[in-house]
């Protein structure tokens, strides 16, 4: 919502500076709103009015100085200029204060926003009246909250403002947002507040989990009765971890919570503030020497590391399910033999899927399900039975919007994958806030939490995710000579316990399809396409034809090159489902791509009728489709366990309907009709060597029955032959 004064702002910025031009920016948009673009151009403005030279987007230790060493503090004996006034006025009104008129006085209504912004950040007592001071300008000058915001504890703001107002006056101490939410700036500010009270002098205290901090709180136990500073930073250590404590004195119900956290935590239940509760609080890994019964690595387990592993008392060992280097780490994949030797020594095995998975960019719904596809293939292959949990792998620190708008599509497709192919469950590897959300959104069962990178922004900040079941804390050697293997080391929740027993393995079927190589064939698989369809009566655009219900249409939405560009966007989803259920790519990428092309306004105008409730049922979406079709041939193959899921009835039409809208949703149902069309003509059930004869029968059969569907098939067969002769070239490429 626009707010008149922060459009005023905006105005000034741009009517003084030149539209941004002077503060080396572009001009600010004037919308009202508030945000990082308007703060960074009033802090290179504030910077601008003092003389700096080079103006920067950071109020940082040079803009902070300057502020202490001209004016000290500013009110309005030191305020320099209208201007420099009018800024502090329209940072005020951005961060939702009363600034006055944007006059350039610092009046009353100036000093009581000032006192008033004061108060909510918990410095009141440190610095009193309407004086702004160079840490306090500081805060001014972002976007952090200083009220309870989007739901946040009022417990957590009221610990946000209690550092503020202990620990402001430090050197390297400043303001931390009093939102009500748990924050990598609260997490390192608690830090410092410990180092300070272990008495840490200004320039040695650095917010860093050290050995001074470490063996500063193997001093402070807190326990039951335990009042002051102590008391107060184990239980602000506890509320911010999401116990339900009070903050303040240690209590008997602080000690059932603490009792609460360790137990969920797998630390020893004393019901202290002991040195390793203090450091499960305080730092993603905690207490480093803690010896786990679980672990991870890049390391064949032959018999004499697994001897050596088991002599350590790990009894969990998770391997990669695949390499997609052949260079890099060569025993990174599990190699032939390694799980028996696994099962002979009494250990238990939790795969891992990774293959990049290092930034947002490799994060998709269809990367999501093309992990999947490939992660069952290997699974199956290494003879992991069903129920295991598959990890894959989150490997970076994920930002929040970079986990809404990436993460949660890719697992997603994870999970539809997974649950809809094989008996396998999903889990997540990454930092908690990664797993914690994936888990929350139902995309994962367990989560192994990669807590060795403390300085992830997804660990700090975050407790460990309701549904962890192993935390990889240090990197470590156990065993020597021929034993010798080094692992991360990670605790065992016992939510997840791996497998200690697998099939043969089923190795991946030769002469499956693959993607298509664009780079070397799209080309000239579009003009041979093109090609072919004139020949039969279908032209680059346009076209005209009679329907199965013998109406005459115009088929004109889209052009040949127009669905072909939609085939090949959606290749993946072709692949992986070709590869799932061993059958060629192009049996279901010849009819998807003929309905395509063959949209006339008849089937926009059914399916409207479908949407105002005129008709229940109408082919419909990339494949034409009718809902019943779909249920029929879902149905089919659940009950043959081609794929797992629920049975629709009739009552589902409208929902199936709707999904059917989903390319994800309506391609799949185009396999499987497939599946189930052979069924319906008595023929074997399409494989990677069908006969053309029976290809061309599926294709007719995919329009129904008769005169019409006979011709479909004869032309059907011809497209057909084009795509799988060029998927043929990729599987040979």
């Amino acid at each position: 919502m626009a707010d008149e004064m922060v459009l005023r702002a905006q105005r000034f910025v741009n009517t003084t500076y030149n539209n941004g031009a002077a503060l080396g920016i572009s001009k600010l948009e004037e919308n009202g709103r508030t945000g990082w673009p308007v703060m960074y151009a009033l802090t290179r403005a504030l910077q601008y009015e003092m003389g700096i030279t080079a103006l920067s987007d950071s109020f940082g230790p040079a803009t902070l100085g300057k502020i202490g060493e001209l004016y000290g503090k500013i009110d309005e004996r030191t305020v320099p200029s209208a201007n420099f006034c009018r800024i502090i006025q329209s940072a005020l009104y951005c961060k939702g204060y009363d600034g006055g008129e944007i006059d350039g006085t610092y009046n009353d209504r100036v000093e009581a926003a000032v006192t008033k912004l004061h108060r909510d950040m918990g410095v009141a007592a440190v610095y009193p009246g309407g004086a702004l001071w160079p840490k306090t300008a500081k805060g001014l000058f972002n976007m952090d909250a200083y009220v309870t915001v989007n739901n946040g504890s009022d417990a957590i703001r009221s610990i946000q403002q209690w550092l503020n107002g202990r620990y402001l006056l430090r050197k390297d101490f400043y303001v931390i947002p009093c939102d009500g939410h748990h924050s990598r700036d609260v997490a390192k500010s608690m830090l410092f507040a410990i180092q300070y009270e272990l008495g840490m002098a200004d320039g040695t205290a650095n917010g860093v989990f050290g050995p001074g901090t470490r063996a500063g709180l193997k001093s402070h136990t807190v326990t039951v009765g335990t009042t002051g500073v102590w008391a107060r930073l184990f239980t602000a250590a506890m509320v911010l971890n999401k116990r339900n404590v009070a903050f303040g004195d240690f209590t008997v119900s602080v000690k059932t919570g603490v009792e609460s956290f360790q137990s969920f935590s797998k630390l020893p239940v004393t019901g202290q503030g002991d040195f390793q509760t203090w450091a499960s609080l305080l730092v993603s890994y905690g207490d480093q020497s803690r010896k786990g019964t679980a672990c991870d690595g890049v390391t064949m387990v032959t018999p004499p590391r697994a001897q050596a592993l088991k002599d350590a008392g790990y009894r969990y060992v998770g391997r990669y399910l695949f390499n997609p280097s052949s260079t890099s780490l060569p025993e990174k994949q599990i190699q032939p033999g390694e799980l028996a030797t696994i099962k002979q020594y009494g250990l238990r095995c939790f795969p891992i899927y990774q293959t990049w998975s290092r930034s947002a960019d490799y994060f998709s719904y269809s990367q999501g399900c093309i992990d999947a596809t490939n992660a069952i293939e290997w699974a199956r292959m290494h003879g992991f039975k069903s129920g295991t949990i598959i990890y894959f792998a989150v490997d970076y620190d994920a930002m929040d919007g970079e986990i809404t708008d990436f993460v949660l599509p890719h697992f997603r497709g994870v999970m539809r994958t997974i649950g809809e192919n094989s008996g396998y469950g999903v889990g997540v590897y990454g930092p908690r806030n990664v797993c914690q959300r994936v888990a929350d959104a139902g995309y994962a069962a367990a989560s192994f939490v990669s807590d060795m990178s403390s300085g992830f922004s997804g660990n700090l900040g975050y407790p460990l995710p309701t549904n962890w079941a192993f935390d990889q804390i240090s990197t470590i050697t156990v065993g020597s000579g021929s034993g010798s293997i080094e692992i991360d080391n990670n605790i065992s929740s016992g939510r997840d316990t791996g497998q200690g027993d697998f099939d043969p393995g089923t190795p991946v079927e030769k002469d499956l399809d693959v993607d298509l190589d664009k780079a070397a064939y799209r080309s000239a698989m579009l003009k041979d396409v093109q090609t072919y369809l004139t020949s039969i009566g279908v032209p680059e655009t346009g076209g005209e034809g009679w329907t199965a219900d013998d109406d005459w249409v115009t088929y004109n939405v889209l052009s040949t090159t127009e669905s072909f560009g939609m085939i090949m966007d959606a290749d993946w989803l072709f692949t992986n489902l070709a590869r799932t259920l061993k059958m060629r790519k192009a049996l279901i990428q010849a009819p998807v791509l003929w309905e395509l092309r063959k949209l006339n306004p008849l089937d926009a105008l059914a399916d409207e009728a479908v949407k105002n409730g005129l008709r229940d049922d109408c082919s419909t979406g990339w494949g034409q489709i009718f809902a019943w079709v779909t249920i029929e041939a879902r149905n089919y193959c659940i009950q043959q366990g081609i794929i797992n899921g629920t049975p629709l009835t009739s009552s589902d039409t409208s929902a199936v309907w709707n999904r059917l809208q989903e390319p994800e949703y309506n391609i799949p149902s185009v396999a499987y009709l497939t599946v189930y069309n052979a069924h319906q003509l008595g023929i074997s059930r399409p494989k990677t060597t069908t006969s053309l004869s029976d290809t061309q029968a599926l294709l007719a059969r995919y329009n129904g029955t008769g005169e019409y569907a006979e011709k479909y098939g004869r032309e059907l067969i011809g497209l057909y032959n084009v795509l799988e002769n060029y998927n043929k070239l990729s599987r040979a490429s």
